[in-house]
């Protein structure tokens, strides 16, 4: 049985183009607030992936893996219309090494240097690292701490976690191999839908609205969270 102290949050666009990046971000954002309201540990590993630790995490937002659909009209948008875009949202839980591990002989290591902004400090050590597993093809990186065995520990944990899903994946869909468990994507995938026309949330799990998206977008979910729980 896990108990995990930590979990990976991950947010990949799905359909909508440029907008279902812009909305993943806003996810992303939405999950880093509810985090911070809840005294939680958040460490952005970039790639729309969040480490995010603390008491009771996964518990919280294990249901909030899949496709959350978005309906408004897009910053981009030249004649006011409504467009309607997704992105997945996968809550991966801490995955214990004897649940899933790995030889060494497995992995390909590569160690780069940390991308910095700016020109006063360029990393002059190979920091960050990047695994990919060679059976499955499956690659993680992490660049977002000062040491390299840091970065090698979390690329290794972000790993695992991937290593974990897939094996879901697997389990939960016999038939149709290439749909993981969190959906691809499309529309018809939805848990979850938030319309700005109509300042709504409404979970297709449970049927239940909420009318309070621009609070619940600012990372307020506890009520989202309990009635899911």
């Amino acid at each position: 049985m896990i108990a995990p102290g930590f979990v990976i949050l991950e947010v990949r666009p799905g359909t909508g183009g440029e907008e279902a990046k812009i909305w993943a971000r806003d996810l992303q954002r939405m999950y880093a607030k509810y985090a911070a309201a809840q005294n939680w540990q958040v460490v952005d590993l970039g790639a729309g992936c969040l480490k995010i630790k603390g008491a009771g995490v996964y518990q919280k937002l294990k249901h909030e893996s899949g496709v959350h659909r978005v309906q408004r009209i897009p910053t981009t948008e030249r004649y006011d219309r409504i467009h309607t875009s997704t992105a997945t949202v996968a809550v991966i839980p801490e995955i214990p090494q004897s649940e899933i591990d790995f030889k060494s002989s497995d992995l390909e290591v590569q160690f780069c240097r940390s991308s910095s902004q700016g020109g006063q400090n360029v990393q002059k050590v190979s920091t960050a690292v990047r695994l990919k597993h060679k059976p499955s093809g499956l690659t993680t990186t992490c660049q977002t701490q000062r040491y390299q065995e840091q970065n090698r520990k979390i690329a290794e944990d972000m790993l695992r976690a991937k290593l974990w899903e897939q094996k879901q994946a697997q389990r939960t869909s016999q038939v149709n191999q290439h749909r993981a468990a969190i959906g691809q994507g499309m529309r018809s995938e939805k848990i979850r839908t938030y319309n700005y026309s109509q300042n709504r949330v409404t979970d297709h799990r449970i049927n239940k609205k909420w009318q309070d998206l621009e609070n619940i977008l600012e990372g307020k979910l506890d009520k989202i969270i309990k009635a899911l729980n």
